[in-house]
């Protein structure tokens, strides 16, 4: 049962588009910023000035340097009371937004009414050479500036300017014309395209053994003592001890998420329940995690012991440390030889071991062309118009990049080009697209959050080695209101392989390290350590500059996919019917043969199943050479896109109103008592019939197991004593002859046939089950 497909709106698209210069057709493309549409831009690097004329009652001048070309206006900062000052600048102008033929560089002294005039230099873009790399970049030069007329004047400007593309080094820093309405320095960082990595993390185990020698405040009772760990946001506590004493033990693990650099020491203190609601410490340690032992295998890590410190309040409000004899007992490990996922587990980018000296070499290399895209929806209302300021977000392993932002368009043009190594071919890279929200800095914008336009995820296996994949995905966004297309978004992808056999091998591998399957966690604990993986990412990248915000981050790591969703639930259901549909397909078929509905077709089976009873060496071999055959005759329609996201396989083109609003309700909930109460009704209904099917389920087991317990003791005396005629008539008859006979019963002809329920299956239904004891 194949789904049908999605909507020409919401499919894949593929596209021809001119890169590197020329149409791609799926052949090998090797030059650099090949799989991205070349951009011509007029580049002016403002290195400096001197001997610049006094302007002011000082005798000094505030100089900076407008670079004009036709409507649009980039300007240096200033310097005050400089003649000779330093900028390194780079201007950066659109040729396909030129509007003039002549730059005009213009050197003016800051003033509090109007800005006076020191001197301009003129360029002729047709005379302006052109530079693309890997040429070295191209020599500043002095030049004389002039006044209006076109004479001679003191003082002279250090300039440079060239035509190049966007592969141009001084591209990522310098100021863009089409972001001429952007300001604030603050601004202009939050447009620029910047390369981030991902904080290296450790899983960080404590093995909370004893303690010794505690000193209870209250003597004269027996003391519940637990340890509680705090490691920044993270705080976990041990089970009370069952030996209650001043030595208590509990030989219990406790896991958190660390990240380089260490800047917080692990804290542990014991604590006695005195009280419900009451707790006293009884000590206290603080653990520096650089000085911590790193594990990179399953071999036992050395315990230690660590002296308590007792924290005592005097009156006064005085806070003494007092040091005394009580010591814990502990193993503190880093562990190397885990992944610690902070990715869902169907979308990772990266499966290595957190020890670099566990990684495995390359087997490839992964391109990403972003080239633009198309009707993208207002995000916000500017000057009563709406618009959009989008950039984009890729990750994969520890690299994440951003593009830079293109400002005010709905069909914005990035053309810019990444690179990733890979480790693993089964691994997932996520686009994002996004509005930014923080083009002019301040307080005001420090509140606003970026809103998702969408993401395209692609996963590395589905693809072909060293082909060049342009196409244009479909931007969709899930609302409460349904699913809604925001847009497309145009990429070329290669994947090229370093070495064949072993990216092959690397398919014989376990998907994870060697630690997640010798020591392995529990669910709860990796759902849980995921969590405070992900606040953790969010966290170092949101202190970056310029930050790569936390509801960015959260909707690439796709942070609360987990929760509740019947949309979801549904769209699971179906997909293992889908799953079983070839097994359902298979059993009307064998229904058909054993029927007699075509007698050709169930002669064919009886001479097939006669010869494999009579060599049934010639089993195992027919059908690996069936499932051969059967490959090779599908690899001719085989997927020739990647996969995308699918609304029908979703279900998000046919969720109800109630079902998505509950979906995007929060945890726990805001909506109205009286839709809480029908939404729970529901799950009660449906949670209803899954307790039938597992109440069946569970019946039919219990009849299996009945036949032997003698629980009902005719039924097991008829099984017993079939078992013994069964066996005797088993070793005097060939088992070639037992065969025949049982496979000629069953696909007997209907004439032999009645529709009465067989009789094991009438002995089977039958059997007791404990369904009789349930209340």
């Amino acid at each position: 049962m194949m789904h049908r497909p999605p909507p020409e709106d919401f499919a894949l698209k593929e596209t021809n588009p001119h890169l590197g210069g020329g149409k791609v057709s799926g052949d090998k493309l090797t030059s650099t910023y090949d799989l991205v549409e070349q951009m011509q831009y007029l580049y002016v690097r403002v290195v400096k000035a001197k001997d610049l004329p006094a302007k002011d009652v000082t005798g000094s001048c505030d100089p900076y340097v407008e670079v004009k070309l036709g409507n649009y206006i980039g300007k240096t900062r200033h310097f005050e009371k400089k003649s000779n000052p330093e900028w390194n600048q780079v201007f950066a102008f659109s040729k396909d937004r030129l509007q003039a033929s002549i730059l005009e560089v213009t050197v003016k002294d800051k003033d509090v009414v109007k800005d006076d005039f020191m001197g301009k230099v003129l360029f002729d873009l047709n005379e302006v050479p052109k530079r693309v790399p890997p040429d070295s970049p191209l020599a500043p030069q002095w030049y004389r500036l002039e006044d209006r007329h076109g004479n001679k004047v003191k003082g002279e400007l250090m300039l440079a300017v060239w035509m190049g593309t966007q592969a141009d080094e001084a591209f990522p820093e310098a100021w863009h014309s089409d972001a001429a309405v952007v300001s604030g320095a603050d601004g202009l960082a939050n447009i620029r395209s910047k390369v981030y990595l991902s904080p290296k993390l450790w899983y960080l185990r404590v093995n909370v053994i004893e303690a010794q020698d505690l000193q209870p405040g209250d003597k004269g009772r027996y003391p519940e003592v637990f340890v509680k760990a705090i490691l920044g946001n993270q705080a976990l506590r041990t089970r009370i001890s069952p030996a209650r004493g001043i030595n208590p033990m509990w030989n219990e693990d406790l896991m958190f998420v660390a990240a380089e650099p260490f800047e917080e020491p692990l804290i542990l203190s014991v604590e006695d329940r005195v009280a419900p609601n009451k707790d006293e410490v009884l000590g206290k340690c603080a653990i520096p995690l650089q000085y911590v032992d790193r594990r990179l295998d399953h071999k036992p890590v050395n315990s230690r012991w660590f002296n308590l410190e007792k924290h005592v309040i005097i009156e006064g409000e005085k806070k003494k440390d007092h040091k005394f004899s009580s010591r814990i007992h502990m193993r503190i490990c880093l562990e190397g030889g885990y992944h610690v996922l902070d990715e869902s587990t169907h979308y990772s980018s990266d499966l290595r071991p957190t020890a670099k000296q566990l990684w495995k070499s390359s087997i490839g290399v992964l391109e990403v062309g972003i080239l633009n895209a198309q009707g993208l929806m207002p995000m916000k209302t500017k000057d009563g118009r709406g618009t959009t300021d989008a950039y984009c977000v890729a990750k994969y392993g520890q690299k994440w990049v951003r593009t830079r932002t293109i400002i005010d368009s709905f069909a914005p043009k990035w053309n810019e080009q990444y690179t990733w190594e890979v480790f693993d071919p089964c691994t997932v890279i996520t686009i994002g697209v996004f509005d930014n929200c923080h083009l002019h800095g301040g307080e005001k914008a420090a509140g606003a959050k970026d809103s998702k336009i969408g993401k395209v995820r692609i996963r590395l296996s589905t693809l072909e080695t060293d082909r060049v994949y342009t196409h244009s995905y479909p931007l969709l966004v899930l609302h409460p209101n349904g699913v809604k297309k925001m847009g497309e978004i145009h990429l070329a992808v290669r994947f090229t392989c370093s070495s064949l056999l072993n990216m092959m091998h690397m398919y014989s591998h376990p998907l994870l390290p060697k630690m997640h399957y010798l020591h392995p966690l529990t669910v709860s604990q990796l759902d849980s350590l995921r969590h405070q993986a992900t606040q953790i990412v969010s966290m170092r990248l949101g202190r970056a500059e310029p930050p790569l915000r936390k509801e960015v981050v959260e909707y690439m790591l796709d942070v609360g996919s987990h929760m509740w969703s019947m949309r979801r639930s549904k769209a699971n259901f179906f997909r293992i019917m889908n799953v079983l549909g070839g097994l359902i397909a298979v059993g009307k078929w064998f229904d058909q043969i054993c029927n007699w509905k075509n007698p050709i077709t169930t002669v064919l089976i009886h001479i097939l199943f006669i010869i494999l009873v009579l060599y049934p060496e010639l089993i195992l071999p027919t059908i690996f050479l069936y499932l051969f055959l059967i490959g090779v005759w599908y690899y001719r329609w085989r997927p020739r896109h990647p996969p995308h996201m699918d609304t029908r396989l979703s279900h998000a083109d046919s969720a109800h109103p109630d079902e998505l609003d509950e979906e995007f309700d929060t945890f726990p909930t805001s909506r109205p008592s009286d839709i809480v109460r029908m939404r729970y009704d529901r799950l009660r209904s449906i949670a209803g019939r899954i307790q039938t099917v597992v109440g069946d389920l569970a019946t039919q087991g219990e009849r299996l197991q009945s036949l032997l317990s003698w629980r009902d003791p005719r039924a097991t005396a008829l099984f017993v004593i079939f078992c013994l005629v069964a066996a005797i008539v088993l070793y005097v008859t060939p088992f070639q002859v037992v065969a025949l006979i049982a496979g000629f019963y069953i696909l007997r002809h209907p004439r032999f046939r009645h529709k009465l329920p067989s009789v094991p299956l009438n002995f089977f239904r039958r059997l007791p089950a404990r369904t009789d004891s349930m209340l």
